[in-house]
């Protein structure tokens, strides 16, 4: 992470700097507003860590005081709208603890760590985990209904799923922490926590990570088209859009039995977020003696084993052509590994060739990145830097990134694929059941290309446009402000009521700080 901010330019600090939450509701002399058809006494919202008011890779107080669902309360109580009640992080840190002790990964890595702040210690700005030791224990149960249900890494089929909010699953990933601090019993499933509430009126934003997962590990997953028992999915694999849509249906159903109507969200274009954008394709500068040196390794892979396969008929010559490996003084593309290529590793350990394991394996499916393909924000801590400190072996280059760092045009099409198919069907539900409906997916493409408000621009650029924080994936206070104001004016234009958006420039971006883990 350390090197993420060398690919932007960064503006004045003062534009950067997180705030307290302030509301502004416009209220002018004598001006009334009026709730239309719906009752928002009772708000209930659910969804993901979009909902939960997630931002800087971690949940913390600050972030859900700015969520989206909390901003929309605060407009409803001007027209009766009541107690907004959200299962608050014990501290602004942002870690979890089961009893006790950081809940561990596979790799016996932290799962749930400190948010991300600015530092400029290392030199140049760049993200860092605040430091501090985090307070929120997950066995400590909220009591009382909770009406922001935003569970962060819930997938849809995880919102019906039984157990979903154990503590004894947790240490196991058999479970969710974050649920497990609110939800009513082992058993308990999100939809019928919510439900039970019987909420008046109520939101739902789900499905960003039924792709997410497979899009941010660089298509490290499975596309389950066709398996309609999610039981069996990976983390990171792709819900089956029949899934999603049966899913989907029940969430509606169980939210609007007796509501007088609700807001719900479709899905954006995961591939236009910061995570994806802010690391250019072509990210390595070399000078010309580098890019000789580089090339001189290159040749006899070039001109004699990539002509070989395809003259054996071991690859097309559109492959062999595809695979050419060339570097110019100037900014070059990346090499990648590309699993959808011919793996020619074991047939070069092989005769004619003859190469070592390692360098064969190096070989096996390289190619070097085209303008279509997406290098993810994470690459950026090891592009250009050596192996070993040998100049001749360097990530990116010679040493070709691996697929969790590259998302590639038939990954992209997989996840656009199952986008479009899960939007379908929430557009769908939507106008079945006479509720608002917002278009995430046009409004980020807007806010790609700037939006302006009263004191600025607000844009999708990594730290410097406002809009995302610093996992460069979910939003900051003023982007999760922007999506509640979309939210107002679609439910204004089906409900006919007149509630007052608010004044995204009162809300904060990123936190700068030099307090980090060290």
């Amino acid at each position: 992470m350390k090197n993420y901010i060398k690919y932007i330019g960064i503006s004045a600090c003062a534009v950067l700097m997180s705030c307290e939450p302030e509301f502004d509701n416009s209220i002018a002399d004598n001006e009334v507003y009026t709730n239309g058809e719906a009752d928002f006494t009772n708000f209930v919202s659910v969804g993901n860590s979009l909902t939960a008011g997630f931002a800087d890779n971690a949940l913390y107080v600050q972030g859900q005081e700015n969520s989206f669902p909390n901003i929309l309360a605060q407009q409803f109580e001007l027209v009766g709208g009541g107690e907004f009640t959200q299962p608050l992080m014990a501290d602004n840190l942002g870690g979890l603890l089961l009893n006790g002790a950081p809940i561990l990964d596979e790799q016996g890595q932290n799962r749930f760590g400190n948010r991300l702040v600015l530092t400029a210690l290392s030199g140049s700005p760049a993200p860092a985990p605040i430091s501090g030791e985090p307070s929120t224990e997950v066995t400590n149960k909220l009591s009382g209904p909770i009406n922001n249900m935003g569970v962060p890494g819930a997938k849809s089929y995880h919102l019906v799923a039984e157990g979903y909010g154990s503590t004894a699953g947790v240490p196991l990933g058999q479970s969710n922490p974050y649920f497990a601090r609110f939800s009513s019993s082992d058993n308990a499933t999100v939809l019928g926590d919510a439900a039970a509430q019987n909420p008046s009126f109520f939101s739902l934003w789900i499905g960003n990570n039924d792709i997410l997962g497979f899009a941010t590990s660089g298509g490290v997953g499975v596309n389950q088209l066709g398996n309609l028992d999610p039981s069996t999915y990976g983390s990171n694999d792709i819900t089956d859009p029949n899934v999603f849509a049966s899913v989907y249906s029940q969430l509606i159903d169980g939210l609007s039995a007796n509501a007088s109507g609700g807001v719900v969200f479709n899905i954006p274009d995961v591939t236009n977020i910061p995570f994806f954008t802010t690391v250019p394709v072509n990210a390595i500068p070399l000078d010309q003696a580098t890019a000789d040196l580089l090339n001189s390794q290159f040749v006899a892979y070039n001109n004699q084993i990539l002509p070989g396969l395809a003259q054996l008929g071991l690859i097309s010559a559109q492959e062999a052509q595809q695979r050419q490996v060339n570097f110019v003084a100037g900014q070059n593309f990346v090499t990648i590994q590309d699993e959808n290529l011919t793996d020619i590793s074991a047939i070069l350990q092989g005769p004619p060739f003859n190469l070592d394991a390692q360098t064969a394996a190096t070989l096996g499916q390289v190619r070097q990145a085209t303008e279509d393909d997406l290098i993810p924000l994470t690459a950026s801590s090891i592009l250009g830097t050596t192996v070993n400190n040998n100049p001749t072996l360097i990530n990116g280059v010679s040493v070709p990134l691996g697929d969790q760092y590259v998302l590639t045009v038939a990954e992209q099409e997989m996840v656009s694929e199952a986008q479009q198919a899960y939007n379908s069907t929430i557009e769908a539900l939507a106008e079945a059941n006479n509720l608002a409906y917002v278009d995430v997916d046009q409004v980020l493409v807007e806010v790609s290309n700037g939006i302006g408000f009263d004191g600025g621009v607000l844009t999708s650029d990594f730290v410097t446009g406002g809009a995302f924080s610093l996992d460069g994936v979910h939003l900051t206070a003023r982007g999760y402000a922007y999506v509640a104001n979309q939210a107002i004016m679609a439910i204004n234009a089906q409900y006919g009521s007149t509630l007052p958006m608010v004044n995204i420039g009162n809300y904060g971006t990123v936190n700068l700080s030099d307090n980090i883990a060290q």
